[in-house]
């Protein structure tokens, strides 16, 4: 169940707050996941499922993680630039690359990492036409170049990963108001292909921009070691604060009329339930989730949905609710240990993107080449692998999923989750 804040009040954009549960229920599966909502709904319900609901014929389409792929973005390796090391920056890598942080920010990354990730990325285009996929790009920018704003002025930082800053809802491109300054004008990567969407009828909406003042940031945000972190994420404390919304797209987890959403380094709950609020008219659900992660970014790489009913927990960050999913009925699978070898340079994300795979459709997944355990685990449930190699562009902080937005699937709008209305479920008890 999500959890607004309610302000005390507070200084240095610290805000002292305290939880309210809100009315957003996380429902159990009947022995049937793929649940249809039915003419036996309350009226309410039926009063949601006919307001205008969108024609399949839209260029934007998609409700899941999993549908048939039609459509795709990826990113580009193409203008990526090494961010300032900010407080934002700080609390989500590693301590191991702070170093190279402090010493090459508002830099290239190495040209010949980025020229054989550039590489890959066209070969991963490549396969996905070859798959019958339609492949859209960002448009080239040069993100070295500084800009200021009334509050704080920064480098770019890439358009490497659309997941981050955009998501489908049915019909509708929705873009994120993420929480790094790096950040703040990625999306003019994408405006080129956004305002083409608009113009053939696909639904258009940009979520409150950020001022991105000090405010927003806890600048005393206090982080040294892995032990200390798992502390303060257990505590729900994290740099960003409930200034204003924030969010990056990837928190997100589409199940068609549930969504499930985790309150992150990057992710607020202002941001959550700015989501909820703007999605409830139509009949979607958000519910947040909460993980035992020392860091938490991104729910991809963490708890990823491949199927009605099926889903990727991970097993180093164990899902706190995950009780819940087993009574409903669904499939946890825990992957294995990733295999990426320790001296791989990953400046912004842990091994465990090896389970931040793409869904073709139920039965076929993309997965990086070298995860050969990660590939017996698919084959034992029964979907075909479509083995490609990501390895240096997952050095940008993103496997997959990550590099992607599927921006038109197959399929309708169903329901995966069936419970009584007076069913209820604190996600962060």
């Amino acid at each position: 169940m999500l959890c607004i804040r309610t302000f005390l009040g507070g200084c240095r954009g610290r805000e002292a707050a305290h939880l309210m549960p809100a009315v957003c229920r996380i429902r159990r599966l009947s022995s049937n996941p793929r649940v249809a909502i039915n003419s036996q709904e309350s009226p309410q319900r039926e009063n949601l499922e006919a307001q205008h609901l969108p024609q399949p014929e839209s260029p934007v389409w998609s409700w899941n993680e999993w549908d048939p792929l039609k459509e795709v973005i990826v990113g580009r390796v193409e203008g990526a630039t090494i961010p300032k090391f900010t407080v934002e920056v700080k609390a989500n890598t590693y301590e191991k690359h702070w170093e190279f942080f402090t010493a090459h920010g508002g830099k290239g990354f190495p040209a010949e990492h980025m020229q054989k990730a550039a590489e890959e990325i066209e070969e991963f285009c490549n396969i996905l036409k070859h798959e019958g996929v339609h492949v859209r790009r960002p448009d080239h920018v040069d993100f070295s170049q500084i800009y200021k704003t009334p509050d704080f002025e920064s480098p770019g930082l890439y358009s490497a990963m659309p997941r981050d800053i955009l998501t489908v809802i049915g019909d509708e491109i929705i873009e994120a108001p993420m929480a790094w300054r790096s950040r703040f004008f990625e999306y003019r990567a994408y405006r080129s292909l956004i305002k083409e969407y608009f113009r053939k009828g696909a639904r258009w909406t940009t979520a409150p921009k950020p001022t991105m003042s000090d405010a927003l940031y806890d600048q005393n945000y206090p982080m040294s070691c892995v032990e200390e972190r798992h502390k303060l994420a257990a505590q729900g404390k994290f740099v960003t604060t409930e200034h204003e919304p924030c969010f990056d797209a990837a928190d997100f987890m589409r199940a068609g009329r549930d969504i499930f959403a985790q309150r992150s380094q990057v992710t607020n709950y202002m941001g959550i339930e700015w989501m909820r609020r703007h999605l409830a008219p139509r009949g979607i659900r958000v519910h947040v989730v909460s993980f035992k992660d020392p860091n938490p970014m991104h729910i991809d790489a963490t708890f990823n949905i491949i199927g009605p009913g099926l889903v990727l927990s991970n097993p180093d960050r164990p899902c706190n609710q995950i009780e819940m999913f087993h009574k409903a009925g669904w499939t946890v699978v825990k992957p294995p240990t990733p295999l990426i070898p320790d001296d791989h340079p990953l400046w912004m994300s842990s091994k465990w993107l090896s389970m931040n795979v793409l869904m073709l459709d139920p039965k076929r997944v993309l997965v990086e080449k070298h995860e050969t355990t990660t590939q017996k685990m698919f084959e034992k449930l029964g979907i075909e692998c479509v083995p490609v190699s990501i390895r240096h562009a997952n050095s940008l902080g993103g496997g997959f999923h990550c590099w992607t937005c599927d921006v038109r699937r197959e399929g309708i709008l169903e329901s995966y989750f069936d419970v009584p209305e007076d069913q209820y479920m604190s996600a962060l008890d």
